[in-house]
């Protein structure tokens, strides 16, 4: 009887290899792969989404993408193990894709679990006390396979009744991705741009954005995240944010997110970026908007601008003066 495992592939280095070792082993392996809106390495045809199914079906393995939702971003508000150097919640993190796994491996009828984990390699999760808090709070305990460093490790339940072979996993443990790349030679496993993933939540420059958006929502929402790698940010009300693209494709993306209620703006008079009003807004939000649009302009300060707007479908002008100096601006940029 073929035993099946489920994967969690982020299109990395690491779990491919993982994968591949495992379908070394005559395993069926059926992969898993997460977005998040925090991911570094995305893209309309590149980053880790795109590279997790290009190996799934270089592999001719089935591959699930699944969505990250607003449980996920509670997570991030408020993780039960606390924070990396930002706001990586590293070990909840590993905790919730791996209980969704486990979910999917028992509705699918797989056997096991795998990562491409690798001990020492990251310093919040990938501890050896942290790894079994992982395995045992996910629910995975015995199920859960590191075929990278299955060695430093003691036999899980498909080693010890025979389904994988534990003599062909492998013990590579620290930082050092030089095994890795000999595994990957010998395997003939080629083409991983993305080979340590990323994520904007341990960027520190990126923190204040995130608790932002926490701080002045009643209700997270997830088009509110993706935004935060486009444009420039400014808090302007407890419900109120501007975003002002920086060029012609940011202003396409952002006018593309404004909800119902929301608005764009623009200098009818001159080229400029594009504004969106975001959340609550009144006569006073949106001229407060507008000038931190003429910011980005060549209006000249002081001088009176017409302002094209957009809400709704539907479009009006007003006029208001390129007031603001950069300090004031500054000040209330996120």
């Amino acid at each position: 009887m073929q035993r099946k495992a489920i994967a969690l592939l982020s299109g990395g280095l690491d779990s491919t290899l993982a994968v591949k070792v495992l379908l070394e082993q005559g395993i069926a392996v059926e992969a898993l792969n997460f977005t998040s809106p925090f991911c570094t390495c995305t893209g309309k045809n590149a980053g880790c989404k795109s590279e997790a199914v290009r190996v799934a079906e270089e592999f001719k393995i089935p591959i699930k993408v699944m969505h990250k939702g607003t449980d996920y971003l509670e997570i991030v508000r408020n993780p039960k193990h606390g924070y990396g150097k930002g706001m990586n919640p590293c070990v909840d993190c590993r905790i919730f894709l791996l209980q969704k796994a486990k979910q999917y491996m028992e509705e699918s009828g797989a056997d096991f679990v795998i990562t491409g984990e690798v001990l020492g390699q990251r310093p919040m999760s990938q501890r050896r006390d942290t790894l079994r808090v992982i395995e045992r709070e996910s629910g995975l305990e015995g199920l859960l396979l590191r075929p990278l460093s299955a060695k430093h490790f003691n036999p899980t339940i498909p080693e010890q009744q025979g389904w994988v072979d534990r003599e062909k996993l492998l013990s590579i443990s620290g930082r050092s991705r030089k095994e890795q790349f000999e595994l990957a030679e010998e395997l003939d496993v080629k083409n991983y741009p993305c080979p340590a993933g990323g994520c904007l939540l341990t960027e520190l420059s990126f923190v204040g954005k995130i608790r932002d958006v926490f701080d002045n929502s009643d209700e997270l929402n997830m088009r509110d995240f993706r935004l935060l790698k486009l444009g420039r940010h400014f808090r302007i009300g407890r419900r109120t944010k501007v975003i002002v693209g920086r060029n012609e494709a940011e202003n396409d993306l952002v006018e593309r997110n404004i909800q119902a209620g929301e608005a764009a703006l623009r200098w009818k008079d001159g080229k400029s970026p594009l504004a969106a009003l975001m959340g609550e807004s009144s006569p006073e939000l949106l001229e407060r908007a507008a000038q931190i649009l003429l910011r980005y302009t060549k209006a000249e300060p002081g001088e009176t601008a017409t302002i094209a707007v957009t809400c709704d479908g539907v479009e009006s002008e007003f006029v208001t003066a390129n007031a603001l100096d950069e300090a004031a601006v500054e000040s209330l940029r996120v």
